[in-house]
């Protein structure tokens, strides 16, 4: 079916810049139709494009992305921009580095879109929650208002991933609508609601200058049902993209872990079924001096996946039965469940790619909760009457 034809069926229609190997898309799932999906990266490309095709897949640095590129009208433009150099872990350059600076050609794009009667009814941001806090708070600032340079009111939410999926994965989603857009009953609150609007975020909104605070937006979401999988249920017994690791290599691990992390394997060595963690090497000061650790958990949560800079950066997962304890990388596929990508999703070949690529992504069922629950009801009027996300 041409891209025209599921436009006129009223599809819901969507964006998706630094789209990586299609997260958001799989998020939104199939009731929505890409009208563009651009990522710099070629191999994430080659990715996006074995699992979603390549019909409207540019692979280009944003800031050569033109309207000519897009070939329809969307409802919705999402975009989850390099978070770099707003990280806690980054180098400070908040939206002034050359990664998170990308922010930048986005809103322009934006702009550009609507001097041509095309501009989104909604936007959604998603990045690290350094991004609440980066200069200062300044950044958070500067978004938000060119956000409503273009036009837009905003509000935002901190949500874990641990919700969904067995890993710890807080990040924050800022989700804007075109000024006149009426959000229906229920979806706004009066003031923050926990666990979404956590302090970092009541914060950030303190320090908004009045203009802006008087458009904020407290989205209100209700609270998912208990997540159903552990880490465990990810775990594979004979990954094709890692090897188990030898005993002495096992117990070089364990020689890593301070006694409080030494206390938690010997703990897991008591209970009467196999114990599952997760492992990251940290560089901790101990008497004046750098010492690597490993540092373990066993609460059916894996750690947060990072992109693989280094090998502390790569995850490890440990295995323990009585007193068979085994370790090893996590897989790639591990990494892929993680995020919620079903088994079906085609991974690159090479580890540290697919490594790179999921470590790099927003998680799926996130990203379907709040289609289902904001950006679709959000959406449904707009599509149903296109003059609704263009208020007189």
């Amino acid at each position: 079916m041409m891209l025209a034809d599921r436009v006129g069926r009223n599809m819901p229609t969507f964006l998706e810049f630094f789209a990586g190997g299609g997260m958001a898309r799989a998020g939104l799932g199939p009731k929505w139709t890409c009208v563009l999906a651009n990522d710099f990266d070629k191999k994430k490309g080659q990715t996006y494009a074995q699992n979603w095709g390549a019909a409207h897949l540019v692979i280009d640095d944003i800031r050569n992305i033109s309207t000519d590129d897009i070939p329809a009208k969307a409802n919705l433009a999402w975009a989850s921009f390099p978070c770099q150099d707003l990280s806690l872990a980054g180098g400070g350059a908040g939206l002034g580095g050359n990664r998170s600076g990308t922010f930048w050609p986005f809103i322009t794009l934006m702009q550009e879109l609507q001097h041509h009667g095309r501009g989104p009814g909604v936007i959604v941001l998603e990045n690290v929650l350094g991004t609440l806090t980066s200069h200062g708070g300044q950044d958070f600032v500067a978004i938000i208002r060119a956000l409503r340079k273009l036009g837009y009111q905003s509000g935002a939410m901190v949500i874990d991933a641990a919700h969904f999926v067995p890993q710890s994965r807080p990040r924050l989603f800022i989700i804007a609508i075109r000024r006149g857009m009426k959000p229906a009953s229920g979806m706004l609150r009066d003031g923050p609601q926990a666990p979404w609007h956590t302090r970092a975020i009541c914060n950030a909104v303190d320090r908004l200058p009045a203009d802006l605070k008087r458009d904020w937006l407290w989205w209100g979401l209700k609270t998912p049902t208990k997540r159903s999988t552990d880490l465990a249920d990810i775990i594979e017994e004979a990954p094709t993209s890692v090897r188990w690791h030898t005993s002495q290599e096992t117990t070089g691990l364990l020689s890593m872990m301070s006694e409080v992390n030494l206390a938690k394997v010997e703990t897991a060595q008591m209970a009467r079924l196999p114990m599952a963690g997760t492992i990251y090497k940290r560089t901790r000061k101990e008497h004046g001096i750098k010492v690597q650790r490993a540092e373990i958990r066993f609460d059916n949560v894996a750690g947060c996946l990072r992109t693989p800079a280094g090998g502390s950066s790569r995850q490890l997962v440990m295995v323990v039965d009585g007193a068979h304890i085994r370790s090893r990388l996590m897989s790639a596929r591990e990494t892929a469940r993680l995020m919620g990508l079903p088994d079906s999703y085609k991974l690159p070949i090479k580890y540290n790619e697919a490594y790179h690529l999921t470590g790099d992504g927003v998680v799926v069922p996130v990203v379907r909760y709040l289609t289902r629950h904001i950006i679709e009801p959000l959406v449904s009027e707009m599509v149903r009457d296109p003059q609704a996300s263009h208020p007189g």
